[in-house]
């Protein structure tokens, strides 16, 4: 069997668009190379030294390059260590060539980067197997960089029109100071937040978690969003807006859940009546007390699940100098290095211990101290949280 027919399979799938750079400052050497690899299909580079295949490398960015290590001048070891050192071509697969048959010299290419090793003389088959199993794996590698690419371009595009769907500016509310924090743990996440100035001096407040926190509770979130917003009948009844988004949800989904919280807002008298599916609890800081507790309410189950029977609502009297915060999970849920949780209790004395009555502050001191707790353990989970407090 002769070289051609060895390399049949890769004639057909290798072009030359890809392309090899051989490095050898024997020209014997080089050209038994050439006459091994030309039936490849590949574009073949040739460098005498290790000064001109440095060159070659930066300018043509081949796809394997074919390395001597006993040359004169920079020598192979020091040509590998450069290409590796060099971000544009770090990622150029190298196969070193060489009589020397030390384990330790093999050992130290290896350490440098390469990703084999081909003794001299060469064996024709040897060289063509090596030769075409590095440039699969190359192909491969640049095939799924691509698609991460692609992919990454495509969750950048989501979150943007994921936050392009949350409230362009806070609503002013008299009586009333209001700030937000919302970030994702990835690209796109599934927390929501949204603001409905009503008839009668009235603010609904809805704040939301889709499960998970990548594309598809990015999904569930815009679902969530556009039937709040739908939602044109009942907005001053919690009970009902939690009903409306819950049915039509589970016409459309039975398989992911989302947990909320909707609360409406009596600027007049001050009153607040709030409704929970499957949502943490709001923190209420009452200013005559100096406390900070979890509003009571009771919960009904995760929205998208099942229709609703009933719903039932809270309602609380606020007065100046009360705040509420209404959270997800990701807040509380933040771990740090030792696998410890933030939790509710720590969340509870941050939000009572606020240096300010100025709700971006407030909000600024406790995500301060989520980080501070989670050191540089990431965070796993979205994190959206809304302050009120009362004037």
């Amino acid at each position: 069997m002769g070289l051609r027919d060895l390399s049949k399979g890769a004639t057909m799938t290798n072009k030359l668009t890809e392309s090899i750079l051989l490095v050898d400052d024997q020209p014997a050497n080089l050209q038994v190379l050439m006459n091994t690899l030309e039936s490849l299909g590949c574009k073949l580079l040739v460098a005498k030294n290790g000064k001109t295949a440095l060159t070659i490398a930066q300018k043509m960015r081949p796809n394997l390059i074919l390395l001597d290590i006993m040359m004169p001048g920079i020598d192979g070891f020091e040509v590998c260590r450069r290409l590796k050192s060099d971000p544009d071509t770090q990622k150029i697969p190298v196969i070193f060539l060489s009589a020397l048959d030390d384990t330790g010299d093999k050992v130290r290419g290896l350490q440098l980067g390469a990703v084999d090793y081909v003794a001299k003389p060469f064996q024709p088959e040897e060289v063509i197997a090596r030769v075409n199993t590095h440039l699969t794996i190359h192909r491969l590698n640049r095939e799924v960089q691509k698609q991460k690419d692609e992919l990454a371009h495509e969750l950048q595009v989501v979150s943007q029109l994921q936050r392009n769907l949350l409230p362009e500016r806070l609503p002013r509310v008299p009586g009333l100071k209001l700030a937000v924090h919302y970030e994702t743990s990835r690209y796109a996440g599934g927390d929501y937040y949204d603001f409905m100035t009503l008839p009668g001096d009235l603010l609904g407040v809805l704040i939301a978690d889709a499960e998970g926190h990548s594309a598809p509770a990015a999904v569930m979130m815009a679902m969530t969003c556009a039937l709040f917003r739908s939602c044109s009948t009942d907005l001053n009844e919690p009970a009902s807006v939690l009903s409306f988004i819950n049915e039509n949800l589970c016409k459309v989904n039975r398989e992911s859940f989302v947990t909320a919280a909707y609360a409406v807002y009596d600027t007049t008298r001050r009153i607040l009546r709030i409704a929970c599916a499957g949502h943490p609890f709001p923190i209420l800081y009452r200013f005559s007390e100096k406390t900070a507790t979890e509003l009571p309410c009771d919960n009904v189950m995760l929205m998208g699940l099942a229709p609703y029977t009933d719903v039932p609502v809270s309602e609380i009297t606020l007065y100046p100098g009360d705040r509420i915060l209404f959270y997800t999970d990701g807040a509380t849920d933040r771990f740090n290095t030792s696998e410890d949780r933030y939790g509710t209790d720590r969340l509870l004395h941050k939000f009572k211990t606020a240096a300010s009555d100025d709700p971006e502050v407030i909000l600024k001191e406790i995500v301060d101290d989520i980080l501070q707790f989670a050191g540089d353990s990431p965070a796993d989970d979205d994190q959206a949280m809304i302050v009120l407090v009362v004037d």
